[in-house]
């Protein structure tokens, strides 16, 4: 797979020509056979049931149905798209414009509980998917926006706070690293 500029990753082949990044939060290959056979366990239990023609029908039901729940959750997509003089990243359907993007922390796995458990700030915007081990949080430098920050479920934290990095105003984000200093 090639990893150029445009090509995100993730559904990288159906990305707008303006796309820098684009990631989908698709649930892993691993996910999928519990929930498979939690419905078809249901629909054995339904046809045990109600035995004759309508035997087939929980299956014909609860399976399509499971499919369809487990790709739904996986539809949420991440990108940060450069559309003419005004970048702005894509959470979902929320979108951000890149010149309020402050401070960009990397949560990785041991963090990630505490992030989104007593750190979390009620008012902030969360995309989150619990079979992603990693996470981004923005902070907003929009005065007029009540959300201090979002938090971004990725599978490619660094590549993702690299360009949110790249694109901020600058002196926003301090490098990777760096404490901050008090000045006289």
């Amino acid at each position: 797979m090639s990893d150029d500029a445009s090509a995100g990753g993730d559904g990288a082949r159906d990305a707008a020509p303006d796309t820098v990044y684009t990631e989908r939060l698709s649930v892993s290959w691993w996910a999928w056979p519990l929930p498979l056979i939690a419905a078809t366990l249901l629909a054995a239990e339904i046809h045990m049931g109600y035995p004759g023609v309508r035997a087939w029908l929980p299956y014909a039901v609860l399976l399509p149905l499971t499919v369809l729940l487990i790709l739904g959750a996986g539809r949420a997509r991440v990108r940060v798209t450069a559309c003419g003089a005004e970048p702005e990243l894509w959470a979902g359907d929320a979108h951000l414009p890149l010149r309020f993007v402050g401070q960009v922390d990397v949560i990785g796995k041991r963090d990630k509980r505490k992030a989104l458990g007593p750190e979390l700030d009620p008012a902030a915007f969360v995309l989150h998917r619990g079979w992603i081990p990693t996470l981004v949080r923005v902070h907003l430098t929009d005065p007029a926006d009540p959300t201090p920050y979002w938090v971004i479920s990725t599978r490619r934290p660094d590549r993702l706070a690299g360009l949110l990095r790249a694109h901020a105003p600058e002196a926003t984000s301090p490098p990777a690293g760096a404490e901050p200093t008090e000045r006289p």
